[in-house]
Order: structure tokens, then C-alpha cells, then sequence
């Protein structure tokens, strides 16, 4: 197997001074309790919510028997992806599977690649005020479509793959749909802008949480 010559971090830094994280929910805390120069180590405790920073979404984020993180077979999350530009998208506007099908890489959509869809919003990350939260967001027959062709990740480069909602009643469509079918979300991706052309890997595997709804990831791309 080549070595690849250039890997690209797809994940945002889990920072606790700049984050995107809603107020309602577990915030980022990573608090030393030991140092070299007192006890001879460093140690921290970290304390975070599963949907912190960038992460995936296992069907049971939504769904009663749905798999966890740690069900999710490695090979899901390891392999060929396609990257599909909708930075022409803007604040809390719809993208539809027409959206999907003008990509020059349409075509390319099927069983076994992870689709990651780049829309430049991760640079609104940490952004002072709700802009974060304006992001685009995904029409529910994009799920079933996906699912019909046999892909059964998609990777979004903002919040979540729904519209934003800070209170109920929660919807959330396009979760309930893709991942009852058995598919799995990574949010909050990152650098997207630099993949580009065919011949793209991915690595998007969560941290192991046994029963855990969702976990952090450490994504990395490389051609």
C-alpha cells in the first residue's frame, strides 16, 4: 500500500475558547489535574457532550434500536468519498437532490463511497453570534436516494444535515430518515476545499464509546 503524500484534517480543533457549540448543550471542558513540575505528570480531565466538535451520528441518535457508535463496522467509515461543491448555497437555503444530481460527479455517487458535501460554511466555526447556526441544510429525499444508490455516509461541513433548532418540537427529518435506513452522519467537517478531483480517501472513525449515540472524530483525507 502507497503512503500518502499530503494528509488534510478534516476535523475542527476541540478548543475550548472557540467553539461552535449550542448553549443548551455539554460544553468543552479539558482542566489539568496534575503538572510535570507538582506531580511529576501532566494529566486532564475532559468532559464533553457525543455531538461535540466534529462527529458521527450513529442511528441510535435517533433512532429507539438503532445501531450505537460502537456497532458501526470500521469499513463504513473507511474509504473512497466524493466531494461535491454547493458553496453556492446560502444561509438556511434548501439542498435538493436536483442540487445533488447537477454535480459534475453525480455520477460517481454509489455503493460504498462516503459523500461529503461542501458548502464553505465550516469558516463560520466559532463565529461570534448565530451564523453558525444559518447554515444550509438538506431536503429529506436526499436520504432515501443515497440509501437506493447503496451510500450510507454523508459528511456535511456545518451543524447538521437539518435545520438548526434550539427548541421543541424536534423534527430533524433528514436524521430520522437517513439514519433509520441504516446510514450514518458526520457533522461539523472541516478543509473540504481541499479535496478536489477524483482519487480521494477518507478516515472518519469515531472514537469507540460502547453504547454511545455519537463521538468525536479525528477525520483525516488523502489522494
Amino acid at each position: 500500500m502507497s503512503t500518502p503524500t499530503t494528509l488534510v484534517d478534516l476535523s475542527h480543533p476541540l478548543d475550548p475558547e472557540r467553539m461552535s457549540i449550542p448553549p443548551d448543550l455539554p460544553q468543552l471542558s479539558c482542566c489539568p489535574i496534575a503538572t510535570v513540575s507538582k506531580d511529576g505528570f501532566s494529566m486532564h480531565t475532559v468532559s464533553l457532550g457525543s455531538h461535540t466538535g466534529t462527529h458521527v451520528d450513529a442511528p441510535s441518535h435517533f433512532i429507539a434500536d438503532g445501531k450505537t457508535i460502537d456497532q458501526i463496522p470500521l469499513s463504513a467509515l473507511v474509504g473512497p468519498a466524493i466531494v461535491l461543491d454547493l458553496t453556492s448555497k446560502g444561509a438556511k437555503e434548501v439542498i435538493t437532490w436536483a442540487d445533488i444530481e447537477k454535480s459534475p460527479h453525480a455520477d460517481q455517487i454509489k455503493a460504498g463511497v462516503i459523500l461529503l458535501l461542501h458548502t464553505g460554511w465550516s469558516k463560520h466555526w466559532a463565529s461570534p453570534g448565530h451564523i453558525y447556526w444559518e447554515h444550509p441544510y438538506l431536503s429529506t429525499d436526499i436520504a432515501e436516494k443515497l440509501i437506493a444508490r447503496g451510500v450510507n455516509v454523508i459528511g456535511v461541513d456545518f451543524a447538521s444535515p437539518d435545520e438548526s433548532q434550539f427548541e421543541p418540537p424536534w423534527k430533524f427529518p433528514f436524521h430520522r430518515s437517513f439514519l433509520g435506513l441504516g446510514g450514518f452522519i458526520v457533522e461539523n467537517l472541516t478543509n473540504l476545499e481541499q479535496l478536489k478531483g477524483p482519487g480521494v480517501m477518507v478516515n472518519l472513525l469515531p472514537i469507540n464509546l460502547v453504547g454511545s449515540d455519537g463521538a468525536p472524530v479525528r477525520g483525516l483525507a488523502w489522494k
